[in-house]
């Protein structure tokens, strides 16, 4: 994960939440991305793996406020890729807290009742802070920007599409390794679910690096443009001292059209300069379209003159 994302978990993870339905949404969003319910021993644990600190701190603080218990913290590595850690957040679930979970939704059946509680606004944004930290990523606004939020089942996803509908933002989902990959792109669009979760100072870091972003691609756009510019100008007028230079080679300046003569004369004296240096230049100025009109008649000259003293094969 890039310390961007990494920075703004740690800032979702530190939010205080007031209200026991906005921590059950929350809690609901990390069971259904990353818990298990395992039996061992005869018991059933409810286990939770992360390899984010500040997400095991926040879902064991969720667990130990919502379950009435303190959840034991195991950690491992992982022996492929970087070797980050694993943390595993596990708690012994009694009848009660059973009931809890299905309430939640996260045992069969309880999906309608855990819908119905989302109609809150706050529980909306506490359900897709919960999912996004559980389950998401987000790419630095230097390189890309694309948000995405994995799910392992495709009616988590699909309910989550539905939840980010209710805010206005229209996200689309695939599947991904049997995992339902649910993503945003756009940099407004993802500042704008920055704003739902409330990372305000995550959004106000991504909003400083579009700015920066977007100035410094209309700079390099504007670059290219004068490049560009420069180039075909330098091209052109190369090409127009070269008719003239034909012209001058064969049949002589003196017999162009004074019009012609003087636009002749002003681009052999300065090579380099635009046309509508050229025409300021003319006496009287002239607007550079006439002084283009001239050149164009100068090149139809110059390529008759040329084709007049190309030499012919000799008849066999």
């Amino acid at each position: 994960m890039n310390s961007f994302a990494r920075d703004v978990k740690s800032e979702l993870a530190r939010q205080r939440l007031k209200h026991a339905c906005c921590m059950e949404e929350e809690l609901r969003a990390f069971l259904e991305i990353n818990g298990k319910l395992v039996l061992s021993a005869g018991q059933k644990n409810l286990v939770f793996q992360t390899e984010n600190a500040s997400v095991a701190r926040r879902f064991f603080s969720l667990a130990k406020t919502c379950f009435d218990v303190t959840p034991e913290v195991l950690y491992g590595r992982h022996k492929k890729l970087q070797k980050n850690n694993v943390y595993f957040i596990q708690s012994i679930m009694d009848e009660e807290a059973l009931s809890f979970l299905n309430r939640l939704g996260f045992l069969a059946g309880g999906n309608e009742m855990a819908a119905g509680r989302r109609r809150k606004k706050c529980c909306r944004r506490a359900y897709l802070r919960g999912a996004f930290l559980a389950g998401g990523s987000l790419n630095h606004p230097e390189r890309e920007y694309h948000l995405e939020i994995s799910f392992p089942a495709e009616a988590h996803v699909l309910q989550a599409q539905q939840v980010l509908k209710t805010f206005g933002l229209e996200a689309r989902y695939f599947e991904r390794k049997g995992h339902f990959v649910l993503y945003l792109k756009g940099g407004e669009t993802i500042g704008e679910f920055l704003r739902i979760v409330q990372a305000h100072q995550g959004l106000l870091e991504y909003e400083k690096v579009r700015v920066v972003k977007g100035i410094r691609n209309r700079t390099n756009r504007l670059v290219n443009y004068e490049t560009a510019n420069l180039t075909r100008t330098a091209f052109a007028a190369h090409e127009q001292v070269k008719n003239i230079k034909t012209i001058q080679d064969t049949r002589g300046l003196e017999t162009l059209p004074p019009s012609l003569r003087q636009a002749a004369r002003l681009r052999l004296r300065f090579p380099e300069a635009t046309l509508h240096e050229l025409g300021s230049k003319a006496s009287p100025p002239l607007s550079k379209s006439t002084v283009n009109h001239r050149m164009r008649r100068i090149k139809t000259l110059a390529q008759k003159a040329a084709a007049q003293t190309e030499p012919r094969d000799l008849p066999s």
